[in-house]
């Protein structure tokens, strides 16, 4: 039996969306899968492994979901600092704004701040004054303010590989048809199976692999010696939101009536959980065997997905990436 999480967790861009939709917010969990994220793993080129798919970034899943949940919205980017900050401070005069991602590492109040890692992070802000940026943090710093030339820098996001453009924001959020939390996650399963079976039309760094194969070659990186930094992130961050992730999604394809897909994500996200004891403690020979469980899960994902009890309602063709 799967038992839905509810707790802390880093879900920042679901929960800066769910701020910004407000009432009308499905729960963060459903944003999450919405965004396509639990549908895969990926070792992005061939060293960092993260639970989320082949070629998916958060760019590519918010605005999946945005769209999935009947709303648009405005984006903006690029420029200098000091005309994002203009258009940042005119954009909250009609309500609050979507920020990300920005630097969490340069968050100035958060503890252990002021150094640049590449850890991507999302937030609602507020009010921008002259000198301070009022923000709701989803990590747990509602109303936290920094000034606007350390908010700045956060936001240019130089280290995180996946920002094209510094300044990225959304804002003017409109709702052009109601959608309900089970249909959107109805809707959104092509794209889920579109995911697991790899996509073609991402871009990802020479050497990625996805999925099993991700899995695989990470057991065989912990075995040789996995890197420090990686072992760090995978600590404090991977492990944590990857099972979470594939927890929520076995929730929505539960809701679905998808109860064969259910297990295997319940499945998936007992292994990926089971991962952070191992990790933790060094059992580096627990952590190998853990990965090499989890690989094979996926195909069987994708194979009841297609085959099994959501075939009839499922058209498979590969979404055009959006970000």
């Amino acid at each position: 039996m799967s038992v839905t999480y509810v707790g802390s967790g880093p879900y920042c861009y679901a929960n800066s969306l769910a701020m910004i939709v407000g009432g009308q917010a499905p729960p963060p969990a459903v944003i999450e899968v919405l965004t396509g994220s639990p549908y895969g793993m990926q070792l992005i080129g061939g060293r960092l492994p993260l639970f989320d798919p082949f070629g998916w970034d958060p760019e590519i899943g918010l605005d999946a979901a945005i769209g999935l949940l009947g709303w648009e919205c405005e984006r903006a980017d690029d420029g200098t600092a000091a005309a994002a900050l203009d258009r940042l401070r005119r954009a909250c005069q009609d309500g609050p704004v979507l920020a990300g991602p920005l630097e969490l590492g340069l968050l100035s109040y958060q503890p252990g701040s002021g150094k640049a890692v590449g850890a991507d992070h999302y937030l609602v802000v507020l009010e921008v004054s002259d000198d301070t940026v009022l923000v709701h943090d989803p990590q747990g710093y509602p109303y936290a303010t920094l000034p606007v030339g350390i908010f700045a820098e956060a936001w240019r996001g130089e280290l995180i590989p996946y920002l094209r453009r510094p300044f990225r924001m959304r804002h003017g959020f409109t709702r052009r048809t109601r959608i309900g939390s089970e249909e959107a996650l109805q809707r959104s399963l092509p794209a889920g199976v579109a995911w697991l079976a790899g996509r073609t039309d991402v871009e990802v760094p020479p050497g990625t692999l996805g999925q099993a194969q991700a899995a695989k070659r990470t057991a065989e990186l912990v075995e040789e010696g996995l890197d420090s930094e990686i072992r760090m992130l995978w600590k404090a961050f991977a492990v944590r939101v990857g099972a979470r992730r594939l927890n929520d999604l076995a929730a929505g394809l539960s809701l679905l009536g998808l109860d064969a897909g259910a297990a295997v994500a319940a499945e998936q996200a007992r292994i990926v959980g089971g991962l952070q004891g191992p990790l933790v403690s060094g059992d580096d020979m627990a952590l190998a065997a853990g990965l090499r469980r989890l690989a094979p899960t996926y195909e069987r994902l994708h194979a009841i997905l297609i085959a099994g009890e959501g075939a009839r309602s499922l058209d498979v063709g590969t979404p055009s990436r959006r970000g």
